[in-house]
């Protein structure tokens, strides 16, 4: 699937929040909670383009995280409260705060990744000769 500029970003958005595959939609893109699949089931779609890295911890820490810290330590100037307070509210909500976005957000990485063409600047004739493609396929294609 050939997708458009304009549905670009929507496109990116519904695959990676559900864990589709960024070509044909159909696919799981994960096999475990965190671990990408090797190809899609449905189109056959190579995963090894993906390199999200830690992209996925860090925008989890600075969009949720960070946030969230601010409001613990507003909540302990505020009302100061005791330590065991902190420990069943404060300590799971940061947990599940950095926890929980990580599949979502690694899923907008690949799929934008995929949509956008990413790859890292002069590796393609190395992917191509490791790989046994020939001179200008494109690893996205297949």
């Amino acid at each position: 699937m050939t997708v458009s500029t304009k549905a670009a970003f929507p496109w990116i958005l519904k695959c990676g929040w559900k864990g589709l595959c960024p070509r044909c939609g159909k696919g799981r893109m994960f096999r475990s909670w965190l671990k990408v699949a090797d190809t899609c089931e449905a189109c056959g779609l190579d995963y090894r383009f993906a390199a999200p890295d830690d992209g996925p911890a860090f925008f989890s820490l600075c969009i949720v995280v960070f946030p969230l810290t601010f409001v613990v330590v507003w909540v302990q100037v505020a009302f100061d409260p005791p330590l065991w307070v902190h420990l069943f509210t404060s300590l799971p909500l940061m947990a599940l705060g950095s926890l929980l976005p990580l599949r979502p957000i690694k899923g907008w990485l690949v799929a934008s990744q995929y949509v956008n063409r990413a790859r890292e600047a002069g590796t393609e004739r190395l992917w191509n000769r490791l790989d046994g493609r020939a001179a200008g396929s494109d690893p996205f294609e297949g």
